[in-house]
């Protein structure tokens, strides 16, 4: 059975009409005419009609219910950013360079899946591991990560930071050993590289972050601020990107090393680090000085360069 509008002149009935079989046919049969639908709709009858016989589908009672908001909200999982960026981090072979850098350890956590958290964590909000595990992934379902406690998170991490060995440790700067998180930004370059891969150009920028409380043991030092808080310990943090805009690496300096130093540095490291010959770097004014133009102009890399400069200070310009 089902309602059907019947057209009268300009008027417009409801009816309820079932279908029947008789003799090899389906016929129409109209058990009752209800009224007129504009008459029905003003006076409210249709919804009384339509509630009471509800009462004998639970399942419509449900919806209507859940409609009005009488129903209550017992927990909600959000799953699509869990799917999506899963799919992007196969594609960028993620999960295949971690499993070939933890081959001679002996790990029992789920190193791949903490990562994947944490990386996911940041770049929805920023904020701590501790404050990923208690609060942001309690509503996210995110596959593999349902019993992570917070120790596992700080060992992962820990894991990244950790020191190479001595024979991995060609193309270090002077400003901190090559660490796990290194031979893993070169896997994941190695694995969308062939064989006209060059990075023609690259943009290099540096910023500080400072750290509160007891942070900081091993890198944090006093130095320019960024941030206004000259009375905090700090790091640099600068990061490389390709011509295209995709980050190729990250670097990680005590607080006081200035701008001024990190370029040289950085240029002679992505070549032992990426095995490129052409390159061309883009740094802003801080990175300036007549030592590292110097160095960058020398028969020794032979490096294409843009910096910026202030207009005031160089007669050229």
């Amino acid at each position: 059975m089902f309602f059907r509008q019947k057209k009268s002149g300009d008027r417009v009935y409801l009816q309820i009409v079932e279908n029947r079989w008789e003799q090899g046919r389906s016929k129409q049969r109209v058990i009752a005419t209800l009224g007129r639908l504009d008459r029905l709709t003003e006076s409210g009858e249709l919804d009384a009609l339509l509630q009471s016989g509800a009462k004998f589908s639970e399942s419509v009672m449900v919806l209507a219910a859940h409609r009005e908001g009488e129903t209550p909200t017992i927990s909600t999982r959000r799953i699509g950013a869990g799917l999506v960026f899963a799919r992007l981090w196969e594609e960028l072979h993620i999960p295949q360079v971690i499993r070939r850098l933890l081959a001679s350890r002996r790990f029992t956590l789920p190193v791949e899946r903490i990562l994947f958290l944490t990386v996911l964590h940041r770049l929805f909000v920023s904020g701590s591991d501790r404050s990923c595990l208690l609060g942001w992934k309690k509503d996210h379902e995110i596959p593999g990560t349902e019993t992570i406690p917070l120790h596992q998170i700080y060992r992962a991490m820990a894991w990244l930071g950790e020191s190479l060995p001595p024979e991995q440790q060609e193309g270090a700067t002077p400003f901190a050993p090559r660490c796990t998180k290194d031979a893993l930004e070169e896997g994941l370059f190695d694995h969308r590289r062939d064989l006209f891969s060059e990075l023609e150009l690259v943009f290099f920028d540096t910023t500080s972050i400072y750290f509160e409380g007891e942070g900081g043991a091993s890198l944090g030092q006093y130095g320019h601020s960024k941030d206004h808080r000259p009375d905090r310990k700090q790091m640099v943090v600068g990061a490389v990107l390709d011509g295209e805009g995709r980050p190729l690496c990250c670097e990680l300096w005590p607080g006081n090393v200035t701008d001024v130093k990190t370029l040289i540095p950085i240029v002679d490291r992505l070549r032992t680090r990426f095995h490129i010959g052409s390159i061309c770097i883009v740094a802003d004014r801080g990175m300036i000085s007549k030592e590292t133009i110097a160095q960058l102009q020398g028969d020794k890399r032979q490096v294409n360069f843009i910096l910026g400069a202030r207009l005031r200070n160089v007669k050229e310009i």
